[in-house]
C-alpha cells in the first residue's frame, strides 16, 4: 500500500485509515457530518495526493488532448482548466479528469487516483498511434506531485496569506503558476470537489512538509482543519458532481450522465466516439442520471433499485448518503423510463425491501 507525502500527519493526528485506490488515506478524523459542516461553512484541508497527473508536451499535444477528451480544448487559453472525459471507443467512459492548459505546447491532465494504470495504457497507446514520444511528450508524473485542496467559503482568504499575487477574485477553472510560502512554481487552481469554493495547491513531493506547515498556519484564525474522504464524497454528492466507478464507468456515457456540457460537438473536434454520443444526444439515450430527495426517511445506497409505485423497476441508485446540511436521505440514479425524467416526479427507493418515496429534483441537491 502507498503513502502519500502527508500520510504521516494523518496518523499522527489520529485519523481512521483506510486503503484507497492503492493509498493509505485518512476517512475520517473526528466525524463525517462535523467535517463536512467545517467545509461547507469555514474551511478544510484534503490530501489528494492520490489523484494522477499526466504532463503532455510537444506540438502534438493540443491534437493529442483534443481527441482523447470530449470537451472541446480549442476553447483553452494560458491559465484555464477543463472538466472533460475520456471517452473509450465503445460508448463508455475510461475516466472524468481535469485538462490544465499550461501553454500552446504543453497541458496537465489530473486523473482519479483508482483509474491512473488505465488511463496511463489508454493514452499511452492513443499517443503512441499519434507519434508521440511516451515517456517524454506524455509523461506520468503521478508519484512525483504532491497536492492539497483548500476548500471553503474561508479557504482563499487564509491562502492569500501564503502569496504575494491576489487570488480572492481568480475565476471558478482557472489557475496560475505561484511562489506559495517559498515554494517555486506551485500550481495553484480554483475548481473544487466540494461546492463550496477553495482552492488545490500542486507542489513537488519534497515541498509537501513546508506545504502542509504553511497551509495550517495561515489558516489557524478560520478553524481550518484536515478533512477525510468520507466528507469529501458527502460534499460532492450534495452539489452533484460525478465519482468515477459510481455515476459514470465504462458503460455509460456523457450524455446519459448528463455531461452534454462536456462533450462539445464543434468543428474540429474530432474526439474518441463523436459520432456515438451525437446520435444518442439527437436520439436521446436510454437512461438518464438525476438527482433525489428522500420524502420518506430512509438512505439510499450505491446499488439499490428505483422503481415506480406500482413496484416495477425503473432504475438504479448510483450514489446516495444521508445529506449532512439538508438531514434527509439523498442520492443520484440511472432512470430508465423517459416517463420518469420530469424535475419533481415521484419515484421509489427500494431500501431492505420497503418502498420509500422520493423526488427528482435539479442538480446541485443542496442549494446554498
Amino acid at each position: 500500500m502507498k503513502s502519500t507525502a502527508f500520510t504521516k500527519y494523518h496518523i499522527e493526528l489520529g485519523a481512521k485509515m483506510a486503503e484507497f485506490a492503492g493509498y493509505n488515506m485518512p476517512i475520517q478524523y473526528t466525524g463525517i457530518n462535523e467535517e463536512h459542516i467545517k467545509v461547507r461553512e469555514a474551511v478544510g484541508v484534503f490530501d489528494v495526493s492520490h489523484m494522477g497527473e499526466f504532463w503532455v508536451k510537444g506540438p502534438k499535444a493540443f491534437e493529442f488532448v483534443q481527441k482523447v477528451t470530449t470537451n472541446d480544448v480549442a476553447a483553452l487559453t494560458d491559465g484555464k482548466v477543463q472538466y472533460s472525459a475520456f471517452p473509450n471507443g465503445k460508448g463508455g467512459l475510461v475516466d472524468d479528469l481535469l485538462v490544465y492548459r499550461i501553454d500552446a505546447e504543453t497541458y496537465l491532465l489530473v486523473v482519479n487516483a483508482a483509474n491512473i494504470d488505465k488511463d496511463w495504457t489508454h493514452c499511452s497507446a492513443i499517443a503512441e498511434e499519434m507519434g508521440l514520444a511516451v515517456g517524454k511528450d506524455l509523461y506520468n508524473a503521478s508519484d512525483e506531485i504532491a497536492q492539497l485542496a483548500v476548500q471553503g467559503p474561508l479557504a482563499l482568504k487564509a491562502m492569500q496569506k501564503l502569496v504575494d499575487t491576489p487570488i480572492e477574485d481568480m475565476e471558478y477553472y482557472t489557475f496560475k503558476k505561484l511562489d506559495i510560502a517559498g515554494i517555486k512554481d506551485a500550481i495553484f487552481s480554483t475548481t473544487g470537489y466540494t461546492g463550496s469554493g477553495g482552492c488545490e495547491i500542486y507542489v513537488a513531493n519534497e515541498d509537501a512538509d513546508k506545504l502542509w506547515k504553511a497551509v495550517f498556519e495561515a489558516g489557524e484564525e478560520f478553524g481550518i482543519e484536515p478533512i477525510g474522504l468520507a466528507a469529501r464524497d458527502t460534499l460532492r454528492l450534495e452539489k452533484g458532481f460525478c465519482l468515477y466507478g459510481n455515476d459514470l464507468d465504462d458503460t455509460t456515457s456523457t450524455i446519459e450522465a448528463g455531461l452534454g456540457w462536456i462533450t462539445k460537438f464543434v468543428d474540429g473536434n474530432d474526439f474518441i466516439d463523436r459520432a456515438r454520443f451525437e446520435k444518442q444526444k439527437e436520439e436521446k439515450p436510454s437512461r438518464r442520471l438525476k438527482g433525489f430527495e428522500m420524502i420518506d426517511r430512509g438512505i439510499p445506497r450505491h446499488h439499490y433499485e428505483v422503481v415506480n409505485a406500482e413496484g416495477e423497476v425503473i432504475g438504479q441508485v448510483t450514489s446516495g448518503t444521508m445529506s449532512p446540511m439538508m438531514k434527509k436521505g439523498i442520492g443520484m440514479a440511472y432512470i430508465t423510463n423517459q416517463n420518469y425524467w420530469k424535475f419533481g416526479t415521484e419515484i421509489y427507493i427500494k431500501v431492505r425491501n420497503k418502498q420509500l418515496k422520493a423526488k427528482l429534483v435539479k442538480l446541485p441537491i443542496y442549494k446554498d
